[in-house]
């Protein structure tokens, strides 16, 4: 039967008929008109009674299938109601508790209200009576003040400060008995400002750390001493602008020539005013500096006094007030202000006006004056206010604290860690300074190019280089007023220098015929003594100059000389050849030493001697002729001398190298060889200012010439030795008094004297030198042996003994 049912409610929700009853927004107006339109009234209403009765039934077995359930359902409602029954007694006994507590309550709380309300009110009066009869008494006492004139300016403005204090917070308007009170404390209180501003004006006008403190005391008592001091550093800030601008104004300093001028002309001196146009310029200049000095000198007489000053009964520092939260003191930004509307308005000025330009570039020293006489002034005046301060003791004014930390920084006589104000003062100077510099190089440069034409072949003459030499010692002498732009115009002349060099370089003659010495000068090496004579006159002229520059900066020195260093190299460099000429064919005069015979005996008793041989006569007209013929022309008499006393120390020690290594050598021979040292003295004295100058080299000549008679014993134990007298030098010599057979080393290696002449320039180590003389003796030891003779030669133990001993020592 349930299944019937189920069947049966399924068949009738799939019906189309029922459909619209299940849907959420049926009406039943909608579909009783659709049946009526579609008139089949009779079978919808049967279908619906059908409908009905088939729900009917439906119902009737749902209720007989679950009837115990319904009838549990009905018990459960019947438990709920008492339960709500129970509650809703219990809500109401609680209603009935709130009501009674309430009344305990509301009675006492609206009474503590009105209570409070009241208490409120009676202190706000009490509190406005007492203002009230406070203003009254502070009042008349103001009246008593004022009519005190400025001995009682600061106490009329404590008054009004506790007056201002007493109407803060609080409606004053409206009561009758204080109204004209009210009145006369506005008056009075503008009145104490102006007075207080009169006083403080005139203050710092004179510079009267008295008037000035008490200016400050009333603002600090009025409550307003910030703002006052801001308004007075930035009335000094803009009439700073305004002079400045007034400085450099075109048409303040054309004027005089413009007055008649058609309108729309352009504003520019005339051909006959630019004298009159600069004067007018740098007068408006030394006035702007001297108003910059004033303003500064104020403001900082201000902010000494401010640091100076403390409140009498707070002990406060003024200047504390002033720069706390992290501001910066007035002066620095007062100088700060200074700085940047200089630059600015530089800047603006010269851009608008070309002829204001060209006058600061051209004449920037002059401007650089005027900055450095304003910092010298500013420094001074700084010095002396701190000492006036000092001395004055407190101002006048009540007894104050100890000096606050601020007192001991001063911006223009202690400069800080992060800021310069003098560098932040010149920096404003910055283009002029470099458009400066950079005319001055060319007026530097200018003389030197007019001397070295394109394609000339001649060093400038005297009256040339005086010329260059006047413009270097003019640049220096006007760049003097300030040490950093002596060093950059120093900086210049240094490459005015080189640049010499660089063009008398490109004169130099460097082909063969500079270095021949076998005729006269040629084309080329009179050229090259004129370069170097001209670069001699130059660095003696520069010189000059650095030594006549008073106060002179070390860094300025330091350039001018670093290029006179250039100088001398090039001057080195010039001479070089032909020296390096001179000293070869010295050297090539020295070795035909050894196709002379040195083996002949002793001369008959009456037959002279020779006084010395034909190289040494060689080697003395040879120097003779060179000092005569190519040196003699320089007129650097020092530099050359320093240059050929080098040859002259070469030319001794390959005189005494290849006398050790002549071979044979007879009686006969050490006589003329001993003549020969004496001669050779005489040979390298024109090379050198005095021979006993030469050093080493010269006592090693002296020291020579007495081993030649001496025996091989008293040789080897001479003092002289490894000091003054080399080893190998000894042991070469030793070889000449050994038999054929003991061969020296560069007949052992088959080497010409001159080959081994270059291997002892190439190993001028001793160690290397006595290497080699040891295998000599070694080969010696050899070919003894293979010969299968019975004795070395005599000399052979003293050389071998006298090797140890080198070795040991080297």
């Amino acid at each position: 039967m349930e299944a019937t049912g189920e069947s049966a409610v399924k068949s009738l929700l799939s019906d189309d008929c029922y459909a619209d009853f299940l849907k959420e927004d049926f009406d039943v107006k909608t579909y009783t008109a659709q049946a009526i339109h579609h008139a089949v009234i009779a079978e919808q209403l049967a279908k619906l009674a059908e409908g009905i009765s088939q729900l009917d039934k439906e119902l009737h077995c749902q209720v007989v299938a679950r009837h115990e359930d319904l009838l549990a359902q009905a018990t459960g409602i019947e438990s709920l109601e008492g339960v709500l029954q129970m509650m809703q007694t219990r809500i109401a006994a609680l209603q009935s508790a709130v009501d009674r507590i309430r009344t305990k309550i509301v009675d006492p709380y609206n009474k503590i209200v009105a209570r409070t309300a009241q208490l409120a009110r009676l202190q706000v009066a009490c509190d406005l009576l007492r203002r009230i009869i406070r203003i009254l008494y502070l009042s008349k006492r103001l009246q008593g003040q004022l009519q005190g004139g400025s001995r009682e300016i600061t106490k009329a403005a404590q008054s009004l400060n506790e007056l201002d204090y007493l109407s803060q917070g609080v409606d004053l308007s409206g009561i009758d008995v204080i109204e004209n009170d009210l009145l006369f404390i506005s008056r009075a209180r503008l009145e104490v400002e102006n007075q207080a501003k009169r006083l403080l004006e005139q203050g710092m006008e004179i510079q009267n750390p008295t008037q000035v403190g008490t200016a400050l005391q009333v603002f600090y008592n009025l409550g307003s001493l910030r703002e006052t001091i801001s308004a007075v550093v930035d009335g000094y800030r803009a009439s700073v602008k305004d002079n400045v601008t007034t400085a450099l104004d075109i048409k303040v300093l054309t004027q005089p020539a413009n007055i008649r001028g058609a309108p729309g002309r352009a504003i520019m001196p005339t051909p006959g005013s630019t004298a009159a146009f600069r004067a007018a310029l740098w007068t408006n200049l030394e006035k702007l500096m001297d108003q910059i000095c004033a303003a500064c000198g104020q403001v900082q007489h201000l902010q000494k006094v401010l640091t100076k000053k403390r409140d009498p009964v707070t002990h406060v520092c003024f200047i504390d007030e002033i720069i706390k939260d992290g501001q910066p003191d007035i002066l620095y930004t007062f100088w700060n202000s200074v700085t940047e509307t200089l630059s600015v308005e530089f800047q603006r000025a010269t851009g608008d006006s070309t002829f204001l330009k060209q006058a600061l570039e051209g004449e920037y020293p002059k401007l650089l004056r005027l900055y450095n006489e304003l910092w010298k002034r500013l420094q001074q005046y700084s010095t002396s206010i701190q000492g006036a301060l000092s001395t004055q003791g407190g101002l006048d004014l009540p007894v104050e604290l100890p000096t606050s930390e601020t007192d001991s920084q001063d911006l223009f006589t202690q400069t800080k860690q992060d800021y310069d104000p003098e560098k932040a003062l010149k920096d404003s100077l910055q283009p002029y300074e470099s458009a400066y510099l950079s005319k001055s190089l060319s007026r530097l440069f200018d003389p030197i190019n007019l001397v070295f034409p394109q394609g000339g072949r001649n060093p400038p003459s005297n009256d040339e280089l005086d010329s260059i030499i006047k413009t270097i010692a003019s640049e220096l002498n006007v760049a003097s007023v300030d040490p950093s732009l002596t060093v950059a115009v120093a900086k210049n002349a240094a490459k005015t220098v080189q640049l010499y060099c660089v063009k008398s370089e490109q004169l130099l003659c460097t082909q063969g015929d500079a270095s021949q010495v076998i005729g006269p000068l040629t084309e080329g090496q009179r050229r090259n003594v004129g370069v170097v004579n001209s670069l001699h006159r130059l660095q003696q002229a520069v010189a000059k100059v650095i030594s006549s520059q008073t106060a002179f900066p070390p860094a300025a020195e330091q350039a001018l000389t670093a290029s006179l260093e250039g100088v001398q190299t090039l001057m080195v460099n010039a001479v070089q050849p032909l020296l390096l000429s001179v000293s070869d064919s010295i050297e090539a005069i020295l070795i035909t030493m050894h196709q002379e015979d040195f083996s002949a005996p002793l001369s008959a008793p009456g037959r002279p001697d020779v006084p010395c041989s034909l190289y040494m006569k060689e080697l003395q007209g040879f120097v003779a002729r060179c000092m005569s013929d190519y040196l003699r022309p320089f007129q650097c008499l020092d530099f050359i001398y320093d240059n050929t006393e080098a040859i002259a120390r070469r030319a001794i020690h390959l005189f005494v190298r290849n006398a050790s290594l002549l071979r044979p050598l007879g009686e006969g021979g050490k006589m003329r060889l001993a003549a020969d040292f004496a001669q050779m003295e005489l040979a390298v004295a024109p090379l050198c200012r005095r021979v006993s100058d030469l050093g080493k080299p010269y006592r090693l000549l002296r020291s020579f010439r007495p081993l030649l008679f001496q025996t091989s014993e008293l040789i080897a134990s001479s003092q002289a030795l490894g000091d003054v007298l080399p080893y190998s030098i000894i042991l070469h010599f030793l070889f000449t008094r050994a038999p054929p057979e003991l061969k020296s080393p560069h007949q052992r290696a088959e080497w010409s004297i001159a080959r081994y002449s270059q291997w002892l320039d190439d190993h001028p180590s001793e160690k290397d030198r006595l290497t080699l003389i040891r295998g000599a003796l070694e080969a010696d030891v050899q070919s003894v042996k293979a010969r299968q003779g019975k004795e070395f030669a005599p000399v052979y133990p003293i050389m071998l003994q006298l090797l140890q001993r080198a070795t040991s020592a080297v």
